[in-house]
């Protein structure tokens, strides 16, 4: 298998915008008044990103999470397919934020005092093709036939937001880059078609002047991690089945995969694959050997 040295898009770009806008906490407020249009009165100095990285398993993490003045934490999901998951796993995300604020917070759950915490607002802004009606989703609804359980989850859905502000922003961006996408193919060009006219439409182009390269950064890659994954699972497969025929033994097509595997982190760190990309290829390799 060769793998053409042209940048392409990275096939989760429009998230990897969302979290990058998001660690301003500039934006932040922004987005906060956007869901409390009354709430005039937020400032940056109270906000705190309290966003997860990496937490569950190696590929679990939340695009954004906030807690305003110690009293709200507010979670934000992009999403350009759509799924109910989204509640599940919000769900996950508001409990391993809790975690964290009562263990830095160190409060004792086990007191007789009851403990304060703050009150949790989960959201999706959805920014796919799929018409999407709901405004709030639930856990009981979706998973439980609306029956009363000991746990219930609602999210509410953003599909868009009043004209300007950086929500709505946010989801024109998305749907310039579609449309670039579609003339262009997933090359340099839709980038800097998509930059450029989100500048001279006045879509978040405050950000897009002050990270140009950033975004450029971002939306280019030579193979995500999901691309790279799937080239090595083929090239090892085929590879596999070629040596199994010749040995006429399983042992043989394990271990055809294996070198297969082998070869192909060989090529793509000659190719220039980052070491993070290359370590967990490694991982594979070698969890599939044991």
């Amino acid at each position: 298998m060769r793998l053409d040295n042209k940048k392409i898009i990275k096939r989760n770009v429009k998230d990897s915008v969302f979290t990058n806008l998001f660690q301003d906490t500039k934006y932040i407020v922004e987005l906060y008044k956007a869901l409390h249009p009354e709430a005039d009165y937020v400032t940056e100095d109270m906000i705190e990103i309290v966003t997860l990285k990496n937490i569950l398993t190696d590929s679990l993490y939340n695009d954004l999470g906030f807690m305003l003045d110690k009293r709200l934490i507010v979670l934000v999901e992009a999403q350009s397919t759509w799924t109910v998951n989204i509640i599940i796993r919000g769900l996950m995300y508001l409990v391993q934020t809790y975690q964290d604020y009562i263990e830095k917070e160190e409060l004792n759950i086990y007191s007789s005092k009851k403990l304060e915490i703050p009150k949790p607002e989960l959201y999706v802004i959805y920014t796919g093709d799929k018409k999407v009606e709901e405004k709030e989703i639930s856990l009981s609804e979706e998973y439980f036939g609306g029956d009363a359980t000991a746990l219930d989850v609602r999210v509410k859905v953003i599909t868009d937001s009043r004209e300007g502000d950086i929500i709505n922003q946010y989801v024109m961006f998305t749907h310039i880059l579609n449309e670039q996408v579609k003339n262009h193919g997933r090359t340099k060009k839709a980038i800097d078609e998509t930059i450029r006219i989100c500048k001279d439409r006045n879509i978040l182009k405050e950000y897009l002047s002050r990270h140009e390269s950033e975004v450029h950064d971002i939306m280019f890659s030579l193979y995500d991690d999901e691309q790279i994954q799937k080239a090595m699972m083929r090239e090892a497969h085929k590879e596999g089945r070629m040596e199994g025929r010749m040995e006429g033994r399983l042992e043989g097509l394990r271990e055809g995969e294996m070198r297969g595997i082998d070869a192909m982190i060989a090529n793509l760190k000659n190719m220039g694959v980052s070491e993070e990309m290359l370590r967990n290829a490694a991982n594979m390799s070698q969890s599939q050997r044991s």
